[in-house]
């Protein structure tokens, strides 16, 4: 026969047990919805392909600036800034795949979003950029993976940064200046 204490006792432990979180079980920060990761992309993929444009001579470029906002998702200034001096870098530098050798005639890129993550205000999007030059009657393509960082205020989402996460990539559309 059991006593009635060590029985409740035994409930109130098991009950205990039950109610603390395990170190086992791993919370991962929410994915955003499959519209808000599109948007995301779309916003992302701007820049990428403008870098990308800013390698192929062109004499008829449109000089506007970047824009400040891209489907709903508004861009920092400072991250437009340092847009603008990364193609303004792009458009000057020796825009051939080896020095000396014929010029890029055309370059096109794509953003693959895979998981846009949601942690407090901030939304980190990790995507892999597929980008294709082609030169002469050669071409050269690159697929890099990359994160963007954007931040929420209420309803609004803005675009913060950019990082290739790629230790080793070297992207064609980057430029050599490290302030990005």
């Amino acid at each position: 026969m059991v006593r009635p204490w060590p029985r409740a006792g035994l409930a109130v432990v098991l009950a205990a047990c039950l109610a603390a979180p395990s170190s086992a079980v791993r919370r991962e920060d929410p994915a955003v919805e499959d519209y808000v990761t599109e948007q995301l992309t779309v916003a992302a993929s701007t820049f990428l392909r403008r870098r990308s444009q800013a390698l192929v001579p062109r004499h008829d470029r449109d000089p506007r600036t970047l824009p400040t906002e891209v489907q709903g998702v508004r861009i920092s200034p400072a991250l437009v800034r340092s847009q603008e001096r990364a193609l303004r870098e792009l458009e000057t530098r020796n825009r051939a795949p080896v020095e000396g050798g014929p010029a890029y005639t055309g370059a096109r890129t794509r953003l693959d979003g895979s998981r846009a993550v949601r942690s407090g205000d901030r939304i980190t999007l990790e995507a892999v950029e597929h980008t294709e030059v082609r030169y002469g009657g050669g071409k050269v393509t690159q697929s890099v993976r990359r994160r963007f960082v954007f931040r929420t205020r209420g309803e609004q989402i803005i675009l913060v940064a950019e990082h290739v996460l790629d230790p080793d990539a070297r992207p064609v559309n980057d430029p050599v200046s490290p302030d990005r």
